[in-house]
């Protein structure tokens, strides 16, 4: 049984209407999964156009039995947004990229679908949206009712999980402490296991440089915020260790070393992922309360190239396979 992925348009005045139509002409992606997306019918159509994707758009109040292809594109349309232009931060589009998500969310914790993937949004205009998150992340969140959760980002041959995110760097470092380490380590021990690899390995970056030395940079915070932590999860057989420089740590990752690193703030973690190429990172919500699955293109809205057929959708269609990868087929309904 394939997986069912629900598809968020995200903002329509970027990129995401365009990356849709076109990863939707893959045929691959209807081998893997069956995806219907989320959207405004219009905004779509118009990405068809300047896209020149030559396809049925067929226009449903829920999963269609049958199955589609890469001429026929499913859209559950929530008519939002129609007349916003390409690369404008708009309040309109804000606010519907948040109503897109919602009936997503809705759909997962239903068992209508088994996973999400989301195109991107714009946080100045889902904030003008009269939605006041600093992302995706903690709108899932707040949707599923969860309070402990981690960003994975996957990109060839490295896997980032982080401790804080969408905060300030003087505020991640007083945020974390050994209960939010070790269930990070947790999270990211569950989700690979679950993806197929037996006992991962799993690697702690230091939040001073060279890890703080033994106590030579930084006021202890390794030995206070990471170490506890560390231990108690190998003495659960856990395969984890560190924390290590992070100046080494990306590298001895990316060679095999590890199967996912622990970040301790969000450039820590973002920079090497987006380094090795923003066109096929993937960003993952681990932790999710009701079982969602949840994946995302590494990228922004892109304003700048929207409406020119610039945009890539190799992020798109990594997301896509992640998803269905991660679903729990066989749970639905």
């Amino acid at each position: 049984m394939k997986p069912i992925i629900a598809i968020t348009m995200g903002d329509a005045a970027g990129v995401g209407p365009e990356i849709i139509v076109k990863a939707l002409q893959s045929e691959r992606v209807y081998r893997i999964c069956r995806p219907i997306v989320i959207g405004t019918a219009e905004i779509l159509r118009r990405a068809m156009a300047v896209t020149g994707v030559d396809a049925e758009l067929r226009i449903v109040g829920t999963v269609p039995e049958e199955e589609g292809g890469p001429g026929c594109i499913s859209c559950i349309d929530l008519a939002l947004s129609e007349e916003v232009p390409f690369g404008k931060i708009s309040a309109a589009a804000g606010d519907a990229a948040y109503r897109y998500l919602e009936r997503a969310v809705q759909m997962a914790l239903n068992g209508e679908v088994d996973a999400i993937c989301t195109a991107p949004l714009n946080k100045e205009a889902m904030q003008l949206g009269g939605h006041r998150f600093p992302g995706h992340t903690e709108i899932l969140a707040f949707l599923t009712g969860t309070e402990d959760y981690s960003m994975m980002l996957s990109a060839p041959k490295l896997k980032v999980i982080h401790l804080t995110t969408h905060v300030g760097l003087r505020e991640a470092i007083d945020l974390i402490n050994p209960e939010r380490t070790y269930r990070v380590i947790r999270q990211a021990h569950e989700m690979l296991s679950r993806a197929g690899l037996e006992a991962p390995r799993i690697a702690v970056c230091g939040i001073n440089p060279h890890a703080g030395e033994n106590g030579l940079f930084g006021n202890g915070e390794e030995a206070e915020k990471l170490v506890p932590a560390i231990e108690r999860a190998r003495e659960e057989g856990l395969n984890v260790s560190g924390p290590y420089p992070a100046d080494t740590l990306f590298f001895r990752a990316v060679r095999g070393d590890f199967d996912i690193v622990v970040a301790c703030y969000h450039d820590q973690g973002h920079i090497p992922v987006k380094v090795l190429g923003l066109e096929s990172g993937v960003n993952i919500t681990v932790g999710l309360k009701g079982g969602v699955v949840r994946t995302s293109v590494d990228h922004g809205t892109a304003f700048d190239i929207a409406g020119l057929n610039l945009a890539d959708e190799g992020s798109l269609l990594e997301a896509i396979r992640l998803a269905s990868e991660l679903a729990p087929v066989g749970k639905r309904g």
